[in-house]
This record gives structure tokens, sequence and C-alpha cells, in this order.
């Protein structure tokens, strides 16, 4: 199942966060606060948005945090992928390509001109 998050799942954004964080060895980096997403996620004009994954019912197990771009030369707005990260014990398990497909079918709903992301160049595992 995947939905898209509420306020109530700040805690587990931040604990995502800071997940993500510790994988890419940035955790020395890594400062955000539930207050902080509260702000910035589910004020009153949101600067980013996060879907959530789940294992089973009630278990989430991973997250995708994005927010809007826009092409001049499309002349439409678009989506950023900023972080889309899974539990280690739950990868495999195609949470990482639904939360994409989510995401994709979230774009062409808005009718983005497109959705874009980046990859660390040391992730294989995200690269492939």
């Amino acid at each position: 199942m995947i939905r898209i998050a509420t306020i109530d799942d700040v805690p587990t954004i931040l604990h995502f966060i800071t997940e993500l964080a510790r994988y890419e060895q940035l955790e020395h980096e890594m400062i955000a606060t539930e207050a902080d997403l509260r702000a910035t996620l589910f004020a009153r004009a949101p600067q980013a948005e996060v879907i959530l994954s789940f294992e089973k019912e009630n278990l989430p197990v991973g997250f995708a945090l994005f927010f809007p771009n826009y092409s001049t030369f499309l002349g439409k707005a678009g989506i950023h992928l900023e972080d889309l990260f899974v539990l280690p014990e739950y990868r495999g398990r195609g949470h990482g390509k639904n939360l994409l497909a989510h995401l994709r079918r979230i774009a062409h709903q808005r009718g983005a001109g497109r959705l874009e992301w980046n990859v660390l160049d040391w992730n294989t595992p995200a690269i492939e």
C-alpha cells in the first residue's frame, strides 16, 4: 500500500530521513527536526510532499519526498524526487519501484512536464 503522508506521519518521515542520512554516511549533516518537517511539509503552502510505502497493513517501510520544479522549455511544472528510501530489510520486495510508479501517476495526474531525480554515483543498487 502507498499513501500520501499526513502530519501524524512526521515521526516516521524523520526516522526515514535519519536512516537515509546514515545510509549515505551523512548523519553529521542531518539537522532536520519534527518541528521543521511539520512547518515545511504540512504548512498552508507546503514546500514538499511525501508518500509512504507499507508492508502488510500498517508497517511503514519506505518513503519518497518530492516537490515541484519548472521547465521553461516545456512551459510546465514538473516533479523533482528528492529522496527515495526503503528500509534495508524490506528492499527487493518492490517498494522502491512501487513508490516510483506511484509518483509517476501523480506526475501524470498533475500534467507534469517531467519527473526527475538524481542518484549518488556510488549507489549501485539505486542506479540498477
